[in-house]
């Protein structure tokens, strides 16, 4: 009679496919003994699925830890964000919001150095927020889909910031619907893994709608209101 091997894949396989077999050898499943994970002895098959469990839950654990750390800086990040709006929809004059749009973010995210520079805004005089401004910095706005999270090198716009950055966001500001760029907004960081190439850019973006939609007050020349006409007797 010709000796039949089975290889450990069969006897794996054999089992996957035949799970009644150990219910027809109950005693046998009692009766086996596999080595522990972590330490040099043997234990039942039973203590070892418990071991398995255990570590599972604990990974669970860890996750769910995870998930809820993000959720509470999430919950923190949208509170701070509706601050900031509301500080701009109360500003009355609006040749004062890129001067309290910079304030607002440096306090609310504890940010040290933000430059933020505007073009084709009419009720914008000449100053800080107009200086600096190249066809290169208007073309890379112009192309830029997304906010640029990373190091500074190679980023003209960082030369806006008074003090050198280890890293920065710079978001392209630009009005819901439509592709006319009203100028850049650069944050700095002095940690490196502030912004990174990897982050999730939805609050930026947000900041782009909100900062974008309080500046567009400023596409027209501002002028004072007239008097009403005095009512002429007839």
């Amino acid at each position: 009679m010709s000796e039949i091997n089975f290889s450990a894949q069969d006897v794996a396989d054999f089992l996957q496919s035949h799970p009644e077999f150990f219910y027809e050898h109950a005693e046998l499943f009692a009766g086996l003994r596999v080595p522990h994970p972590h330490e040099n002895r043997a234990i039942s098959l039973g203590e070892r699925q418990i071991l398995t469990l255990r570590t599972r839950t604990k990974d669970l654990e860890w996750k769910l830890a995870g998930l809820m750390h993000n959720a509470s800086n999430n919950e923190k990040i949208s509170a701070t964000l509706g601050a900031w709006c509301r500080r701009m929809l109360a500003e009355p004059d609006a040749t004062a919001l890129p001067a309290h749009l910079i304030r607002g973010l440096s306090d609310l995210f504890d940010l040290p150095t933000i430059a933020l520079r505007l073009w084709d805004l009419a009720g914008l005089g000449a100053g800080e927020f107009t200086r600096d401004i190249t066809e290169s910095i208007k073309n890379y706005a112009r192309e830029l889909a997304d906010p640029y999270c990373g190091p500074p090198a190679g980023q003209e716009a960082a030369a806006w910031l008074a003090v050198p950055p280890a890293s920065l966001a710079i978001v392209a500001l630009r009005p819901v619907d439509t592709r006319d760029t009203l100028g850049l907004l650069v944050l700095g960081s002095n940690e490196p893994d502030r912004f990174t190439a990897d982050m999730a850019t939805d609050f930026l973006q947000i900041i782009n709608g909100l900062a974008s939609a309080s500046l567009l007050r400023l596409k027209a020349p501002t002028h004072a209101e007239s008097p009403p006409p005095n009512d002429v007797p007839t």
